[in-house]
């Protein structure tokens, strides 16, 4: 069992990084060299910003907490340093975040999301970014929790990584409408303030430092997310990296979503 004590002196460090974090992403931003770089293809972007935050998360946890695995010996962090690259690189500054997740014993148990521009667009004067901070056994914080309009069906998906796959699937649920944003938090955020009833992703793409995160936030108010099949994700230090089966998470209903996941679509995601 991870001590309580460890792991709240934990999350307290990953929220106080990730609001440094926030302000290097808004300082690359403002200095106007984003310095892009290509990992894997055009829609895997790296930016100066997510170098910086990188090395300083990384640097400031391993520092306090020396003993413990970035991605341990019972802790395991998980860190996404920019999560909605492509996005930051786009101008579409409010779908990126931060994520700083915490497993234990392969289970997300705890997570930080930073916005850095959330409130970017009230002008001038307003106070950007917020921090979203959740515990399971605690709750979540930083937010007003909201669940979608009852009876209406609306997916979020992505924005930058759409296939025929994907397209597929949300057409199966018979969605009342469809969103599409940048960013595995972003997304999670959406299900939370109940601006969307699923998120919903059938493809290979997302990795373990992109839900990790968002996903203690989501089970710490009653939500659920698993891969296309409906299985948990894992965060163990030895794990794979990559969700290869896709995602399905909702604040509300999982059943409903899970049910009416096609068999074709699942037949083209290997777990």
């Amino acid at each position: 069992m991870a001590s309580p004590a460890l792991l709240m002196r934990v999350v307290a460090s990953a929220y106080s990084v990730a609001e440094k974090a926030a302000t290097i992403v808004r300082n690359v931003m403002a200095a106007g060299d984003l310095g892009i770089v290509e990992k894997t293809g055009a829609n895997d972007l790296q930016t100066k910003a997510d170098r910086l935050v990188q090395m300083s998360i990384c640097a400031s946890l391993a520092r306090k907490f020396p003993k413990v695995t970035i991605i341990g010996e019972e802790l395991v962090i998980w860190v996404d340093p920019l999560d909605g690259t492509k996005e930051y690189t786009e101008g579409l500054l409010d779908h990126v975040t931060v994520l700083i997740g915490i497993a234990y014993g392969g289970k997300a148990i705890a997570g930080v999301i930073n916005q850095p521009y959330y409130n970017y667009e009230a002008g001038a004067d307003a106070v950007l970014g917020r921090t979203i901070w959740g515990v399971l056994g605690m709750g979540a914080f930083g937010f007003q929790l909201t669940e979608a309009p009852a009876g209406k069906h609306i997916i979020v998906t992505t924005r930058s990584h759409s296939s025929t796959l994907v397209n597929d699937c949300i057409s199966a649920l018979n969605p009342d409408s469809v969103i599409r944003v940048g960013g595995a938090g972003n997304k999670i955020i959406q299900l939370i303030e109940g601006k969307a009833s699923a998120y919903v992703f059938a493809s290979p793409g997302c990795k373990k430092w992109d839900t990790c995160a968002p996903e203690a936030i989501l089970h710490a108010v009653g939500g659920k997310i698993t891969d296309i099949h409906g299985n948990a994700f894992q965060y163990n230090k030895e794990v794979k990296h990559m969700n290869s089966a896709g995602v399905l998470a909702t604040l509300r209903n999982y059943d409903y979503y899970a049910s009416r996941i096609p068999n074709t679509v699942k037949q083209s995601l290997v777990p």
